[in-house]
């Protein structure tokens, strides 16, 4: 029998795209996803990432925990009144003033919702909350008639739902939707059920709740034995039709659904998975560099659908079948997930109308004047570096982007290091418009560079994050450095690139210090000299 040859670059579908059940993706990276330790995001950062999942496609944006913090509160304020297609969500818990300060936070929004939830399973009931299941489950019915009142969309959760006693999840589910609300997510919380357990949950849902029919029921898994993703297509075949995910799978401990795997998965599988979304999924890489980025935390090499070798074929074997047909060893195209099919060779020969045609192929639009900037920069690093990868220039471009408008520039940086000692860094920053020149000492030439920045440009804030990744393979390779300072209980992050880690190490550190005085003054921009700590 010979082997049917499939398109992969089609959806695939098993049945006419009008017969597809729509499936509502919940993205929750700003919520859930921060939640992870280390991934705190600044205010501008959350609103950038918003703007990219609105454009990206997801239905629901949660977008923060208001009650949390003032910093919270405002951060989903303004990204209820900013994004312009996706509701906006706000996470309270089952109390009064928790709900009332998400329906403030959320009021703005086009389409709002109020996400709130409770314990439910007798482990969490017990020692978490110490209350009774009758309780609970008036405190059910009173959170979301609370929140009913303030908004039209409610979801409510069963914290622990996998855990919970199937009899009194149905009397919460039951009581839930009679009280106004329109979702019902049954998280597995912990990340314990398996994909038999987690479909049966939602079909006895289905067969048992008297008006299970009046609501959407949503699937909310995490990773911890890494059944994430498969749970999550399981809960879509047990009746549910809201998938709850992140960006690079980022959440609590081991995190989230991964929004790209189950989009992927959905599109690749379309022969027996028979659901659509409106995700654009050749967004996916640029939403997980972006969240990458922000977050300061890299993606494993070897992570689906966006990871640095998911695309990456190293063995002859798999080498002389892609060049025969790729659908030999891909199951999907690189463009359906936003990457290069091929890697166009960049190098010092290279002009600007090819430089152009590379960034339009990595998905940026530019500005003539942006174009410029970045053709030179290209132009310098082809002088060092033998072979530019798209990494490279995506590194480099978004460098660039992360460094516009700066009012404080690394002019010139000379370090000297080694066994001997003591290292010492002379640097020149150009400070709105005047040039200024340090030299100070440190414990190793990191140290003596920031030593050296706040040497020039006072502050008082402190180092929390300092972290330094390749961006390519080899000794040439490019680093991208990332730095976070923290000052007064908030935090800033600053990224930079170059191929010497000291430079890129110095333009990250001057990149959260822009944020940070940034942060301190909000109002009319006044000399940054005038504005730093004696």
């Amino acid at each position: 029998m010979s082997a049917e040859i499939i398109d992969i670059n089609s959806a695939q579908p098993a049945a006419p795209a009008s017969d597809k059940q729509r499936v509502i993706i919940f993205d929750t990276t700003l919520r859930d996803g921060e939640q992870s330790p280390g991934a705190s995001m600044t205010f501008e950062e959350k609103l950038e990432v918003a703007d990219m999942l609105d454009e990206l496609g997801v239905d629901v944006i949660e977008a923060g925990f208001p009650i949390a913090s003032e910093g919270d509160f405002e951060a989903v304020s303004a990204i209820a009144r900013r994004v312009k297609n996706a509701s906006v969500a706000g996470l309270a818990r089952a109390s009064a003033k928790d709900i009332d300060r998400c329906g403030e936070a959320v009021r703005h929004a086009r389409k709002p919702r109020i996400h709130t939830f409770v314990s439910t399973s007798p482990l969490h009931m017990k020692y978490k909350l110490q209350k009774e299941p009758s309780e609970v489950l008036e405190m059910v019915i009173s959170q979301v008639t609370r929140a009913r009142n303030l908004v039209e969309d409610v979801e409510w959760s069963a914290e622990d739902g996998t855990r919970t006693e199937h009899d009194f999840l149905c009397r919460c589910v039951e009581a839930a939707i009679k009280a106004g609300a329109t979702t019902i997510n049954i998280p597995d919380t912990v990340g314990y059920t398996v994909p038999e357990e987690y479909e049966a949950i939602f079909r006895m849902l289905h067969e048992r709740v008297p008006n299970a029919g009046k609501a959407i029921f949503s699937v909310h898994c995490h990773n911890d034995l890494g059944l994430a993703v498969a749970n999550t297509l399981a809960g879509l075949a047990g009746g549910a039709r809201q998938i709850e995910c992140t960006v690079n799978g980022i959440g609590e401990r081991a995190g989230n659904a991964a929004l790209e795997e189950v989009v992927m998965a959905l599109r690749t599988r379309a022969d027996v998975l028979n659901y659509s979304n409106g995700v654009d999924s050749t967004m996916l890489m640029r939403a997980s560099r972006l969240v990458a980025g922000v977050t300061s935390f890299p993606v494993q090499y070897n992570k689906a659908i966006v990871g640095r070798n998911a695309f990456a074929h190293e063995s002859g074997i798999h080498q002389d079948g892609m060049l025969k047909n790729a659908q030999t060893y891909e199951i999907m195209t690189p463009e359906s997930v936003g990457v290069s099919k091929t890697s166009l060779v960049m190098g010092k020969h290279s002009g600007r109308h090819a430089f152009k045609e590379k960034l339009k192929e990595l998905g940026y639009t530019l500005g003539d004047n942006a174009v410029e900037d970045a053709f030179k920069r290209f132009k310098d690093l082809a002088d060092r570096k033998k072979i530019i990868y798209d990494e490279d220039i995506e590194a480099l471009v978004d460098d660039q982007i992360g460094h516009s408008g700066e009012r404080i520039k690394v002019e010139a940086l000379t370090v000297i290091a080694g066994t001997m000692g003591p290292q010492t860094a002379t640097l020149t920053l150009d400070i709105d418009g005047q040039h200024v020149t340090k030299q100070a000492v440190g414990n190793g030439p990191v140290d003596a560079i920031f030593n050296a920045i706040k040497a020039l440009a006072p502050h008082e804030g402190k180092l929390e994050l300092y972290k330094v990744h390749a961006v390519t393979e080899g000794t040439d390779a490019q680093a991208e450095v990332s730095v976070r300072l923290a000052e007064d209980g908030r935090s800033v992050t600053g990224r930079g690139a170059d191929p010497d880690t000291m430079v890129a190490s110095a333009r990250a550190y001057v990149a959260a210090l822009e944020k940070l005085i940034a942060r301190r003054q909000k109002g009319a921009p006044a000399p940054i000299t005038a504005r730093l700590k004696p």
